[in-house]
């Protein structure tokens, strides 16, 4: 198996009618036990880090242990800078080796988001590395930005966007809110039924960790290829830290707190891909 792109691990996806996983790391500890359970599960995963995430532990860091594992264990690895907003962030993250990255453009207006992605797509395209575009804006915080109220895609905005922009992936505005994890959402399914029969791209889901395990079949079948998971192992990872390294000593080996954190996200993620992969 190998280092991929975006494109590559959605194509196999597409053909064979699975949803793949997309999950951010929030620290450089989690990615082992993240690539080890789709390791488990014969499955692609994709990595993903925010630019803060990626800046404080290393872009090249990150490019290092996801290249290793997936070039010496049986596992597709994506390595992908989520929700990037300046473009020579996205610069930096392709420097480094990232293999697919996303630009997001939707707190611009429609034709200024349209410039400045086919700018990324160009440039990305150039060098080997996916791009994940979006339309239409996800409600909620993501990593320091609040939008109070997301804003659906509309169908027209999404053909016009795919006709001028060559992404790999879209995602896209149906009901998600980014870091939504003490309820679940009601999604726009009429939309999104919508959405899967007038586009030609995959479809990408953020804020997954709000969505009701029920619907990710439905997902699956109206196009949704890439599904992103962040919220749900930032909460496990922390829940765990804070119950262990609240009762060790403080000279006891870090490890002994750490893996049973990684362990958490670990089995989030099997779980997860099991459903992505119609196995349950």
């Amino acid at each position: 198996m190998a280092y991929k792109t975006l494109k590559e691990v959605l194509k196999e996806a597409e053909e064979m009618d699975f949803t793949v996983g997309a999950f951010n790391a929030h620290n450089l500890e989690m990615v082992p036990a993240m690539i080890e359970a789709a390791h488990e599960e014969g499955a692609p995963i994709i990595i993903q880090t925010s630019v803060g995430t990626a800046d404080t532990e290393g872009m090249r860091n990150f490019v290092a242990v996801c290249k290793s594992m997936a070039e010496h264990e049986a596992v597709d690895v994506v390595l992908h800078l989520d929700h990037a907003r300046d473009i020579k962030d996205i610069e930096r993250a392709i420097a480094a080796g990232y293999s697919s990255v996303m630009f997001d453009g939707s707190l611009l207006s429609f034709k200024e988001n349209i410039a400045k992605t086919k700018r990324v797509v160009e440039y990305a395209h150039k060098r080997g590395v996916s791009v994940e575009g979006e339309i239409g804006t996800i409600g909620g915080t993501e990593e320091g930005f609040t939008v109070k109220e997301g804003n659906y895609t509309r169908p027209e905005d999404a053909i016009k966007f795919l006709q001028e922009c060559d992404v790999d992936a879209l995602a896209v505005g149906v009901g998600t809110h980014h870091g939504q994890f003490q309820s679940k959402t009601e999604l726009n399914f009429p939309l999104i039924e919508e959405l899967h029969s007038k586009l030609d791209k995959p479809m990408v889901i953020h804020g997954g960790t709000g969505v009701n395990e029920e619907d990710y079949h439905r997902l699956t079948e109206n196009g949704i290829r890439k599904f992103n998971v962040g919220t749900e192992l930032l909460v496990s990872w922390t829940k765990k830290a804070k119950e262990m390294f609240g009762k060790t000593e403080v000279n006891e080996s870090l490890r002994n707190n750490i893996i049973p954190c990684n362990e958490s996200v670990h089995n989030i993620i099997k779980h997860k891909i099991e459903l992505f992969m119609n196995k349950g």
